[in-house]
């Protein structure tokens, strides 16, 4: 295989690796699916590890703990490695992760397990969209970080369900297993279909700061936590934003129409990311806060929020896609590093999200939800408007002979 170093922009493939890419896609549905399972199987595993359903929630919490705390020093860290064998660690520990969930009956052990998993997860969002970018010609790097970002929302609108199913009908044990065996077998996936690249070179590598300051590199981060701020405010409180139209029961229903509506989402921007970043960046931007003023009106109306949600999942299912491909552009060879940076506001915005709309639910009610959304996604558009066009419509990475 050649090297990135060694394989100028010129030589790489004009039309998209679509097995290599599905590999990563794969990676990506994986790390969600095991952040997200426990939330499914909260009584079986509460009952199994002989603690409560609230206790077996912080497993989801050590997950995301573990990936805001390592994404940025393990990738800094790494920057020297070759990708392809870095990329198989992280694949290989949730391998590691998910088996010692499946055997663990105690639950400080599955605790430090999934605080693990975490940690693997923010190495491995660190390290996709760069990796999919080095593997096409420059003009194909958008619609490839569009491909490798398909595993998310797959796992969130048709992963998590299935993964609840199975866990009521074989036990949360044998589930946690069959994800080793998924692992494993993405392993040789990947190990056939990707190729490797070398890491950073220390006379090219620059700094934390330095990276920060690039140009456009800090109106992206913005957009990405004002963004994922705001959207987690509705998502985490879904359930409460249905009472008042009266279709609490039928939240699954709400949830398929969002997933959906993300992965019709996800290939629109495939085709038109690479042409129309930026102004897509926008009308995500846009149309979400428009979502939202919607709501502020018509939040007891069934159908309008059958409608909003689909509206929002269209809103939102690009949007990894367009933060990552405009961040990779900005950071050029610091691609991985700016990633990392993504991955920790990322997870900020998650948190924020929860402990806010859980402050607005108890101060407010949900009807202050909508409100506050519309202020985040008018800080969103400002600095999405702060990134020149031409910083987001340079190649991701200009690769020397």
């Amino acid at each position: 295989m050649t090297s990135l170093t060694d394989s100028p922009v010129s030589t790489r493939p004009e039309t998209l690796p679509m097995a290599g890419l599905l590999a990563l896609a794969s990676a990506g549905f994986i790390t969600i699916l095991t952040e997200a399972m426990p939330a499914g199987l909260l009584p079986q595993m509460g009952a199994g590890l002989g603690v409560s359903p609230a206790l077996v929630g912080q497993l989801v919490t050590l997950y995301a703990l573990g990936s805001l705390l390592a994404a940025i020093p393990l990738t800094l860290l790494t920057r020297s490695w070759r990708r392809r064998p870095l990329l198989l660690v992280a694949i290989g520990g949730f391998a590691l992760v998910n088996s010692v969930t499946a055997l663990s009956s105690h639950y400080g052990l599955t605790l430090v397990a999934r605080f693990f998993a975490g940690v693997f997860a923010g190495l491995l969002w660190a390290l996709l969209a760069g990796y999919a970018s080095r593997m096409v010609a420059p003009h194909l790097q958008g619609r490839a970080i569009a491909v490798a970002m398909l595993g998310a929302p797959l796992a969130l609108s048709l992963g998590v369900p299935a993964g609840t199913f199975l866990g009521a009908a074989v036990g949360w044990r044998l589930s946690f297993a069959i994800m080793t065996g998924l692992t494993l077998m993405l392993l040789i996936w990947a190990r056939w279909q990707l190729p490797d690249f070398a890491g950073e070179r220390a006379e090219k590598r620059l700094g934390l700061h330095q990276v920060l300051t690039l140009p456009g590199i800090r109106p992206v981060l913005w957009v990405t936590f004002t963004y994922v701020l705001a959207h987690n405010i509705l998502y985490t409180y879904i359930a409460p934003l249905l009472v008042p139209a009266g279709i609490v029961t039928d939240i699954d229903r709400v949830l398929l129409v969002f997933g959906l509506a993300a992965l019709l989402s996800i290939w629109l921007a495939g085709v038109l990311i690479d042409r129309w970043l930026r102004a897509l960046l926008l009308i995500s931007c846009a149309l979400f806060g428009l979502i939202a003023l919607a709501l502020a009106f018509w939040i007891n109306l069934p159908a309008a929020i059958y409608v909003t949600v689909a509206l929002w999942g269209l809103a939102f299912g690009g949007l990894p896609a367009l933060l990552q491909t405009a961040l990779a552009k900005s950071a050029g060879e610091s691609a991985d590093a700016a990633q990392s940076m993504l991955v920790t506001v990322w997870n900020l915005g998650i948190a924020g999200g929860g402990l806010a709309g859980g402050v607005l639910l108890q101060g407010w009610g949900v009807g202050a939800f909508p409100w506050v959304v519309v202020l985040l996604m008018l800080l969103a558009i400002t600095g999405a408007l702060q990134a020149a066009p031409q910083q987001l419509a340079r190649p991701a990475l200009q690769v020397e002979r």
